[in-house]
């Protein structure tokens, strides 16, 4: 199965490091062009130059919906349209009982990890997709399909991302393909600085022995995305190594 994205544009909202910069690479290893999006310039400077001629980048939180609409406009005029989008920006600074969370904190994880992906669809659907078509892949997690000790408010968000997945696929439908992709431990800086003993337990409940990648997320993304799954449409797709299936902790 060769996968190819030739001719399409694209947009990966946190695209400058981790699952984010290998979903963009693998893109445009198939033949897309890409518009990467992150807070800071000097990642999205380096991850450009690592991209090559095929990607271009902007500096956008991804719930600051003006900013966004300059990235899409941006992308549409560069590129000749949107028709894939992946929304992986997200944020997770809580960590504790969920009781215990303030309206603050609230705010901040609904807004980015459940607003900024409607967001970036709606601009999307209205400068292309809704007249040439597209598709949309969602990154969540499998905190948003199981429970964990501290972080549940982060995975109530994105269990509703979860479900606006299942929503926009029926709404967008047949124009447009909505999916999600729902990741495991996946081995980038965050689980690195994971205590060397709870590493080890999380790593004992993945039945597949080790840690994802964000290459196993991108090569996952590149196929949703592609004319090979477009007859799938409004599902959210667990990548975890088998966690799931072994009831073990998805995440700390």
């Amino acid at each position: 199965m060769q996968i190819s994205h030739d001719g399409k544009g694209a947009i990966v909202t946190g695209g400058s490091r981790g699952i984010g910069l290998a979903v963009a690479r693998q893109l445009i290893r198939s033949g897309a062009q890409v518009l990467i999006t992150g807070r800071k310039q000097a990642a999205l400077e380096a991850a450009a130059a690592e991209l090559g001629s095929a990607c271009c980048w902007q500096v956008c939180h991804a719930a600051d919906a003006a900013a966004a609409a300059r990235c899409v406009d941006l992308a549409v005029a560069r590129f000749g349209g949107v028709a894939l989008l992946v929304n992986n920006a997200g944020t997770n600074p809580q960590w504790g009982p969920t009781v215990e969370v303030d309206a603050a904190l609230a705010a901040k994880l609904s807004q980015v990890n459940q607003w900024a992906p409607l967001l970036w669809i709606q601009l999307t659907w209205q400068a292309f997709m809704r007249e040439h078509g597209g598709s949309v892949v969602n990154i969540t997690s499998i905190g948003g399909i199981s429970p964990s000790p501290s972080t549940g408010y982060y995975n109530a968000t994105k269990a509703a991302l979860g479900f606006l997945t299942r929503q926009l696929a029926a709404e967008l439908a047949p124009a447009v393909r909505v999916n999600a992709i729902a990741p495991g431990m996946i081995d980038t800086d965050m689980a690195a600085a994971i205590p060397a003993a709870q590493r080890d337990a999380l790593l004992a409940g993945i039945p597949m022995g080790r840690f994802g990648s964000p290459d196993d997320i991108a090569a996952t993304t590149s196929f949703l995305l592609s004319e090979y799954a477009g007859w799938i449409t409004g599902q959210v797709l667990a990548v975890d190594g088998g966690a799931l299936t072994s009831n073990g902790v998805p995440l700390p």
